[in-house]
């Protein structure tokens, strides 16, 4: 990358679900790329044994394929300070850096890292958060584990294993399902964790580009909705089969605006909404028109942190207009949507 910050992917998800045969790839396939793997190391499925010897004193270990394995034994911070200060002094060559998460973590703490840490910013750049999804569990586990529904709702590409196992209806469900939390991240069924190294990396879930993928269906799915039944939450009024069962309480909604913002009202109002929602606010993330400005302005955020930048310039009979998606815990969608209607200009 030009810039020189090294790239840092996130790897979540539940038990079982193959993180370990992903991780277990990227340690010892020949795929050319120098890894930095940082494994939490309170796994329940160590992979220390198999591939790196136990008992040894270096957190640190170089392997053979030319990827590096560490453990955190302190905190995520200090463990990517020392691993990018070794980088500088040449004592270890690696182009990009893969932290798995354990099974029951919340990626919010581990993303905002990325950003709250001046030291950390300097040196990497969290390029996307990947929540692998098992297919024959994952019923079960979204109905009886927040971590794992928050998981859902974190992720820029959510990838769903083990779908061989199941009905083809049962894995159209499940996709279903995960669409309704998280809408903006592209869903790609994988068999058991195996899966090109070049659909993990470089995905720029992060950035702020004025990419905001959100499913078309789900779109037209929320404005059908709009018009039919007022009264009623989307997702209890869902024509797919047996969507009725979950009224998860990580969801997703939509904002879209032809009008533009009043940027002072609107910078103080998600001001407003991040510092008393920021804990239950996921992912968020708009491509917005502003008034006074020919840009588009990006932002996007993970709970309480915010960020956004000036896009490129709306391009001659482009329709200016502003959509936003958020991602939370019971977020308390009425009040978001007639707010952010407040602040058109």
């Amino acid at each position: 990358m030009s810039n020189g910050l090294i790239p840092a992917t996130i790897l979540t998800g539940f038990l079982g679900s193959g993180k370990t045969t992903l991780l277990k790839r990227v340690l010892s396939e020949s795929h050319g790329q120098k890894i930095a793997v940082i494994e939490n190391e309170f796994g329940e499925e160590n992979i220390d044994n198999e591939i790196l010897v136990a008992d040894t004193e270096e957190q640190i270990i170089q392997l053979s394929n030319g990827c590096v394995c560490c453990t955190i034994r302190e905190d995520l911070r200090s463990t990517l300070s020392v691993l990018a200060a070794k980088r500088r002094r040449g004592e270890l060559d690696f182009e990009r850096v893969v932290i798995e998460t354990t099974g029951l973590a919340d990626p919010g703490p581990v993303a905002q890292t990325f950003f709250m840490d001046d030291e950390i910013a300097e040196s990497f750049l969290l390029d996307s958060i990947l929540t692998l999804v098992d297919a024959k569990h994952a019923h079960q586990q979204l109905d009886t584990r927040q971590e794992a529904r928050r998981q859902v709702g974190f992720a820029d590409q959510i990838f769903i294993s083990k779908s061989d196992l199941v009905s083809a209806q049962e894995v159209d469900d499940l996709s279903h399902r995960l669409k309704h939390m998280n809408p903006r991240a592209p869903q790609r069924r994988v068999h058991f964790g195996e899966v090109p190294i070049s659909e993990v990396f470089d995905l720029r879930g992060f950035n702020l580009n004025t990419k905001l993928e959100i499913d078309p269906d789900f779109l037209n799915e929320s404005a059908n909705d709009h018009h039919h039944h007022h009264d009623h939450e989307h997702g209890e009024h869902c024509d797919h089969p047996h969507h009725h069962h979950h009224d998860d309480d990580v969801k997703s909604f939509v904002f879209r605006a032809d009008k533009a913002f009043n940027p002072a009202k609107l910078e103080d109002f998600l001001g407003a909404i991040v510092q008393v929602y920021g804990p239950k606010m996921l992912r968020y993330k708009g491509v917005l028109y502003m008034k006074g400005s020919d840009r588009k302005v990006v932002f996007q955020g993970v709970h309480q942190m915010m960020g956004s930048d000036l896009g490129p310039k709306w391009t001659p009979g482009e329709k200016k207009q502003s959509k936003m998606v958020f991602i939370g815990v019971d977020l308390p969608k009425d009040i978001l949507l007639q707010g952010l209607e407040q602040c058109l200009a």
